[in-house]
């Protein structure tokens, strides 16, 4: 099953740390860096992944993890589709993703 906005929301507040502030026009969420953004329209969350870790993400769920087209994405950075995620997988990136934020 799909994860929504209002879900991540949640389970990302509840990692150890995390504050909300905005990024550009996104909802941004970080510890000592920002390690997630949702966008605007609450379709995707880019998250602060390994360049490691997205390249297996993006390949074990390619319809829900893709690489931020430009020069972050060759950082790690990487978009996850909500609609596409299952909640386990989200978790898990996102978990990753504030560990990578600290």
């Amino acid at each position: 099953m799909a994860i929504s906005a209002a879900q991540l929301r949640t389970f990302v507040l509840a990692l150890e740390g995390v504050i909300e502030k905005p990024h550009f026009d996104r909802a941004g969420f970080k510890v000592k860096r920002n390690f997630a953004t949702l966008a605007a329209d609450q379709l995707t969350v880019n998250l602060l992944l390994l360049p490691e870790e997205q390249e297996l993400r993006c390949e074990i769920h390619p319809d829900a993890f893709e690489p931020v087209p430009n020069k972050w994405g060759e950082r790690g950075w990487t978009i996850m589709k909500l609609a596409h995620v299952e909640a386990d997988a989200a978790q898990s990136a996102i978990e990753a993703a504030w560990h990578n934020g600290i």
